[in-house]
């Protein structure tokens, strides 16, 4: 099959779906391998980006979706967009980041990180749809552990968790705490060393050692 005719059929199921559409359906459609799925679409992508489209393709883990671009959302969101938008709390902010960190977890899990109840923002999260049960855990009570969905990807703009921001690696005490003593002192030497450097007014030559 011509490859602008694959190309034109890929972006009719993306723009009538209107949901993520698996790789596998798009196989199945096309009769076309998995590699030259991928490869046709990222074609596609270049394409859109080059010629200033208002529409993008997104990839959500192995799905792709057809949307708007999201710097174009102040714009298209007065005219169409009426629905309400999740207002998330801090509490629930944290209590998403904690298990989009940690995939498979447990609610008293949650709590031990948090130090508070996290009832009301599992909840929350569960009626937006940003995580759901992941099945229940092999520990004692077998309770429920909870993981983020393809929503949560599609709405902060990731196509896996593998995308996510590096958390901070700090040093921990025997009480599993962080060292905050260290962490000052580290803050502190490394400001002594910009007021050194800025002492500096010429760089000083290299030396051979005698």
């Amino acid at each position: 099959m011509e490859i602008n005719k694959i190309k034109s059929i890929i972006e009719a199921i993306l723009f009538s779906a209107g949901r993520p559409v698996t790789k596998k359906e798009l196989m199945i459609s096309l009769e076309i391998a998995e590699e030259d799925i991928d490869n046709i679409v990222a074609s596609m992508q270049e394409e859109y980006q080059q010629q200033v489209r208002g529409i993008e393709i997104i990839k959500i883990e192995d799905c792709y979706q057809l949307g708007t671009k999201k710097e174009l959302h102040d714009s298209i969101y007065p005219v169409l967009d009426k629905r309400t938008k999740p207002n998330l709390s801090n509490a629930s902010l944290e209590t998403l980041a904690i298990i989009a960190y940690n995939p498979k977890i447990s609610r008293a899990e949650i709590e031990a990180i948090r130090g508070v109840s996290a009832d009301a923002s599992v909840y929350k999260l569960l009626e937006y749809g940003l995580i759901e049960e992941g099945g229940k855990i092999d520990l004692p009570g077998k309770p429920m552990s909870y993981q983020t969905t393809s929503e949560f990807l599609r709405m902060f703009g990731y196509a896996s968790l593998e995308e996510l921001p590096e958390l901070p690696r700090y040093k921990l005490d025997e009480n599993k705490q962080i060292v905050i003593d260290d962490l000052i002192e580290q803050q502190e030497e490394t400001q002594e060393q910009i007021e050194e450097k800025g002492k500096v007014e010429a760089p000083i030559p290299e030396r051979e050692d005698v």
